[in-house]
């Protein structure tokens, strides 16, 4: 990994730790991950591998990362109040967060400084992946899976939540 990959682990993280103080679902709490969502795929998805058993792989990971996001949206507490509708992260959200970036960076130190390098070029020749690319892409649809299907479970709990207290108001 390179400094601009830790840099975006971190921050990953660092919205963890945000969501964990918990705040408004407001349209800032919104634009943000987005932005950050949005900046991650220009950057890394510029050339999507699609040979061999890299669909599967890239697939397989990405789908990994929306279970985890929906695990954590589903693990936030979420709440209405007359001043609008709020969002925190509990520890089990940001345990299944962590856990998802902690696993990226434990499979790429691994490769990178281990013995494990060679079971994974082994397991890319078997699997028939073609390139170093398709774990990148690989990976970083996982997260984007993750931040983007945990966003979205809070985002229609909230709703729900607006919704069966409307009629309640009027």
């Amino acid at each position: 990994m390179n400094t601009t990959e830790y840099c975006v682990q971190i921050a990953l993280v660092l919205l963890v730790l945000r969501q964990m103080r918990g705040g408004k679902l407001d349209l800032m709490s919104l634009v943000l991950p987005i932005v950050l969502i949005g900046a991650t795929a220009v950057t890394y998805l510029k050339s999507i591998p699609t040979g061999g058993g890299d669909l599967a792989l890239e697939i397989g990971l990405g789908a990994s990362g929306v279970l985890l996001g929906t695990l954590a949206g589903l693990a936030t507490r979420v709440w209405s109040t007359k001043e609008g509708t709020f969002a925190k992260a509990g520890l089990a959200a940001a345990a299944l967060w962590v856990g998802g970036i902690g696993a990226r960076i434990a499979f790429v130190l691994a490769s990178e400084h281990t013995g494990f390098g060679q079971q994974v070029v082994d397991f890319s020749r078997n699997q028939d992946i073609t390139s170093q690319q398709a774990w990148v892409v690989a990976f970083v649809l996982m997260a984007l899976g993750e931040a983007v299907s945990r966003l979205i479970t809070i985002r229609l709990r909230a709703l729900r939540l607006r919704s069966a207290a409307a009629p309640l108001a009027a």
